[in-house]
């Protein structure tokens, strides 16, 4: 089973960009996008509903704002559209669909970075979720957790982490949040269950040449249910082409689809 994940800063943006050629070659089970900005009356062509795949968007009330979107090649069972929290849902940040006892979702986690107000939104997002994700792993079902979570975890997850310890994304609460989810409530970190390596980056700044010089942040991950530990078999980041501002990752697992 092939997921990737990709933060598309757009998804006509992207689609310009070449994603959907490339994402036609890749022989994915399933897709997870975030911050596609766009509502489903902008997004009529066919590009945008990729053959031989169920698709399902959640948009954001604001135009030209968040908003995630899900590709299956196989018919979920069940779409959950948000979290049943109204500020949340409003910017469209949460898409699961149930396939068996399996759910794959495409979540993004607000950012922080603009504002005081908006690292608050970030930091009580994270409480719930923390809780969410504490009933999610009594329920008896496995979870696949795609998207873009705006944190890096460790040092090795960003090159310049010295200087970005007071900066929304590497504070030490979200630092300590993601210490939490992995090693107190047993959530696994797909990329690193196989890869150890440094410099396993996801995002880069458009500023400077922060993408030429490799100066990036891992802030997208899968975060699956300990049981799938032993099933995920390889992670990629694909840098050949550029998307968007972040970088799809790529993750398969053995698990029949």
């Amino acid at each position: 089973m092939r997921i990737i994940t990709l933060n598309v800063n757009g998804i006509r943006s992207a689609r310009r960009k070449g994603f959907f050629s490339w994402l036609d070659k890749q022989a994915a089970d399933v897709v997870c996008i975030q911050e596609t900005k766009a509502q489903i009356d902008q997004l009529a062509e066919d590009a945008f509903w990729p053959p031989g795949y169920h698709s399902y968007y959640l948009d954001a009330v604001k135009k030209g704002y968040s908003g995630v979107a899900l590709y299956a090649c196989k018919k979920p069972d069940q779409v959950i559209t948000g979290l049943g929290w109204p500020t949340i849902d409003a910017e469209g940040r949460y898409l699961e669909a149930q396939f068996g006892n399996l759910s794959i979702v495409s979540l993004y986690v607000p950012s922080g970075s603009s504002s005081t107000e908006r690292q608050s939104v970030k930091f009580d997002f994270l409480d719930c979720f923390m809780r969410f994700l504490r009933d999610r792993a009594r329920c008896g079902r496995e979870y696949i957790f795609c998207g873009d979570w705006n944190i890096a975890h460790k040092a090795i997850d960003l090159k310049n982490w010295r200087s970005n310890q007071t900066n929304s994304g590497f504070l030490p609460e979200e630092r300590a949040w993601i210490d939490a989810l992995f090693v107190t409530e047993n959530w696994v970190d797909a990329l690193r269950a196989v890869n150890p390596h440094p410099e396993q980056y996801t995002w880069w700044s458009n500023r400077g040449r922060a993408w030429a010089n490799n100066v990036g942040w891992r802030i997208d991950y899968h975060i699956v249910s300990p049981s799938l530990k032993n099933r995920i078999r390889a992670a990629t980041i694909y840098k050949e082409e550029r998307f968007s501002d972040h970088a799809p990752l790529i993750i398969d697992y053995d698990y029949p689809f």
